[in-house]
């Protein structure tokens, strides 16, 4: 059903990431000062990882209530945007005529989703996720929305591979990580000087893009001294759905805390409420899409056994699409 699938598409990208329309001049947010260097020339994997793993392993929750989310062809949602470690996530987007139009959230048990236009409020326990019926149609584990943010980290008991230089000084390296559909290979890419995440991209056993997330406009916390990216972009090809969050300001480690309450699910009069964890849920196959998937391209330098093997270059980045500007 096409309800399912619109909302489905939804979790797939949703907690992350602008829109600066060009407007006046002296409306324009100023620009926040450059990063410094944190990494030497010609840096080695355990330094790139040292340096990410650094400043995410500091953030420990953020807020923000100046957030933008933007979806091609539709108007502009205000967003508020909470995250509390290990897994808590509260996205709520709506505008000012319309009221709440979107909650998507996450707590340590579950994962939920809400949408004004499909009116059931779908849920999972993160346990039951990876044998759910929306699991076929929803490959991306759920916390790699919280990674898309800029909360990422290189696991040490997972194998990595790099750094590899590409053009503009960006570094590559290759994570292969165990999934219920085999081992999946995240590719993350690293600014060469200042260590910020630039782009993760997850591709499946069979080497095939799955979710893609860019990040840009880092800013350094005058708080905290943390870093977190201002502009999340992500595709996911296989959901056919693409989203733009501008975070704004994002507040780090904010010392009043997060309210307990914000972070149970919630529920809306006169809403179904659906378990993805059903076993016996039952979704309309999705229509095949025309495009050839991206898929992962071999690395310069070998490649460990676990690595999926490549079997085609990646695709291009697709043209910019013109994303609606619309501000309530």
């Amino acid at each position: 059903m096409e309800g399912y699938r619109t909302v489905l598409r939804l979790l797939v990208v949703v907690g992350l990431f602008s829109l600066s329309g060009p407007g006046c001049a002296w409306l324009r947010a100023p620009q926040p000062p450059p990063l410094r260097a944190q990494l030497p020339p010609s840096p080695t994997l355990d330094q790139v990882i040292q340096v990410v793993n650094n400043n995410s392993s500091q953030i420990h929750a953020f807020t923000t209530d100046e957030a933008v989310l933007s979806v091609s062809g539709t108007p502009s949602l205000r967003t508020n945007i909470a995250f509390e470690r290990p897994r808590r996530l509260r996205l709520r987007a709506g505008t000012g005529l319309t009221g709440a139009e979107l909650d998507v959230g996450s707590n340590d048990s579950l994962f939920w989703m809400w949408v004004l236009r499909q009116p059931p409020l779908y849920y999972c326990r993160h346990d039951q996720f990876a044998a759910s019926p929306a699991r076929n149609m929803l490959p991306i584990e759920p916390d790699w929305l919280i990674e898309a943010l800029g909360i990422t980290q290189f696991d040490a008991a997972l194998a990595h591979q790099g750094p590899t230089l590409h053009p503009g000084g960006r570094l590559e390296v290759r994570t292969v990580r165990p999934t219920a559909d085999g081992p999946a290979t995240k590719r993350t890419i690293v600014d060469g000087t200042t260590g910020v995440v630039l782009e993760q991209s997850v591709y499946d056993a069979q080497g095939s893009l799955v979710a893609q997330a860019r990040a840009s406009r880092h800013r350094r916390d005058p708080m905290s001294g943390l870093i977190m990216p201002r502009v999340v972009e992500i595709d996911c090809p296989r959901a056919q759905f693409s989203m733009r969050l501008d975070l704004g300001n994002v507040r780090i480690n904010p010392p009043e805390g997060i309210p307990a309450e914000l972070w149970g699910m919630p529920t809306f009069p006169d809403t179904p409420m659906v378990d993805l964890g059903n076993p016996n849920l039952q979704f309309a196959p999705s229509a095949p899409h025309a495009a050839r998937p991206a898929t992962l391209a071999a690395a310069p330098t070998a490649v460990p056994p676990a690595m999926p093997p490549a079997t085609a270059s990646l695709r291009s980045r697709p043209p910019h699409r013109a994303w609606n500007r619309v501000r309530f």
